[in-house]
């Protein structure tokens, strides 16, 4: 349970929230773990299949508290509330707030991206002695250092994809060195994708794919409409918006993705290959990552921003939560999500 810019997360799967007067009750396993007035919430969103009583429901709907259902995995399953509550009026602002000020959103947003991607190079510099003088990474490091700011002085959508193609192609030359499994399955050689061509893409599409949808999850939990987004083309049935906010997290995707591979976790015998040369991981693979991944997603994690510890899992509603606050004014600026 945690309750972070006046958004309550209950994260317990057991938990059940009841009501008492003006307060909202926490029960697990028969005892109450907290009491908060309604008047300090804004938003709950509950990851617990057991979730609340109907007088809780009926009270959040009075007070115009929405209370967003998502499963323990991330997946949004449904809402309850009452009279809208600015929603409408936040979808609008985000429109005009995207037509105003979409370049600086994305090129804050692929900077932060890249910056990640050069702290995510660094760390192995740190833990991997023997890579520390490799002039692969080294180069690596300066040019998506010299990226970055050139994606800050970006004045068009186009030139900053354009940017971000050539970051992601230096990125991804050198993301092989940071692989310490031996096994020759998981040599790296370029990204792919649609279909994935080896192990590694496949599993960097596949979690890129499960964080992408926990974004799009966390967006509806905020009111914001995750189709509109502001760097990704709008496209029918695709989350763009969700796509746009993930960008800055896919280091945490691949840091992930490589700790699997480099403590063996993963092994040959966790993919398929099909006759059209696709490799994708296997029920056994699949298994093996969600798990993984929803025990990732319970460790504690410091947010950059916030300057507190707060569950791996809940990185994306927390941008989400932030995105909010920017586009209707809270803020001056949204705050990216940056490896410290």
């Amino acid at each position: 349970m945690r309750k972070l810019l006046n958004t309550l997360y209950i994260t317990n799967e057991n938990a059940y929230l009841c009501l008492d007067g003006e307060n909202l009750i926490c029960r697990l396993e028969d005892e109450n773990k907290f009491r908060i007035p309604f008047d300090n919430i804004e938003n709950i969103v509950c990851f617990s299949y057991l979730g609340c009583s109907p007088a809780v429901m009926g009270k959040c709907v009075d007070k115009c508290i929405p209370i967003n259902f998502v499963s323990p995995g991330g997946r949004f399953l449904a809402k309850v509330c009452g009279e809208t509550k600015g929603n409408v009026f936040l979808r609008v602002a985000q429109i005009d707030k995207f037509r105003e000020s979409n370049v600086t959103l994305a090129r804050n947003t692929m900077s932060a991206k890249f910056c990640n991607c050069v702290q995510t190079l660094k760390r192995t510099l740190h833990d991997v002695p023997q890579l520390r003088q490799d002039e692969q990474i080294k180069s690596a490091i300066e040019s998506l250092s010299v990226g970055t700011e050139r994606l800050l002085e970006a004045t068009s959508i186009e030139e900053i994809i354009g940017i971000e193609g050539n970051c992601a192609r230096t990125y991804f030359s050198v993301f092989n060195k940071m692989i310490s499994n031996d096994n020759e399955t998981f040599n790296f050689e370029y990204r792919n994708k649609r279909p994935p061509l080896d192990p590694v893409n496949a599993m960097l599409s596949f979690v890129y794919t499960l964080y992408t949808a926990e974004f799009a999850s966390a967006l509806e939990t905020v009111g914001l409409d995750s189709y509109i987004g502001y760097c990704h083309a709008l496209r029918s049935g695709r989350s763009s918006l969700a796509c746009d906010l993930v960008e800055e997290t896919r280091c945490l995707a691949e840091r992930f993705v490589l700790t699997l591979i480099n403590l063996r976790i993963v092994s040959e015998n966790d993919f398929e290959r099909q006759v059209s040369g696709a490799v994708l991981l296997n029920d056994i693979g699949r298994k093996k990552v969600l798990t993984r991944w929803q025990e990732k997603k319970r460790t504690d994690y410091m947010h950059p921003y916030l300057k507190q510890k707060i569950q791996f899992g809940l990185i994306p509603y927390v941008q989400s939560n932030l995105f909010a606050k920017y586009v209707r004014g809270d803020i001056e600026e949204y705050p990216c999500f940056l490896l410290k």
